[in-house]
């Protein structure tokens, strides 16, 4: 059975922007977009976005390569849309 973890979990690292040495902190995602679309971002950063995040039940992510750079565009992920949070599936 793949492991899982609890979305106020994802949410609380989410929150963790940066690692104490002052680096991003990277995650992966798995979300479905509203068309249905399946979405996967190896590699990401938490971004702001430009309204009420909390509001929404949204949460922005930018995908990065290795090196922490940007590599598209800010993302907008509902939450309760993420199914997978660090190779970890997402339950309530």
């Amino acid at each position: 059975m793949a492991e899982t973890i609890r979305r106020s979990l994802v949410l609380q690292e989410y929150d963790i922007k940066e690692t104490p040495q002052g680096e991003q902190t990277t995650f992966s995602i798995r979300f479905v977009k509203k068309n249905g679309e399946m979405v996967f971002i190896p590699k990401a950063v938490a971004c702001g976005l430009p309204f009420n995040m909390k509001e929404n039940r949204m949460r922005g992510v930018l995908p990065v390569d290795a090196e922490g750079n940007s590599t598209g565009h800010p993302t907008p992920v509902h939450i309760d849309a993420i199914v997978e949070w660090n190779h970890k599936k997402v339950v309530l």
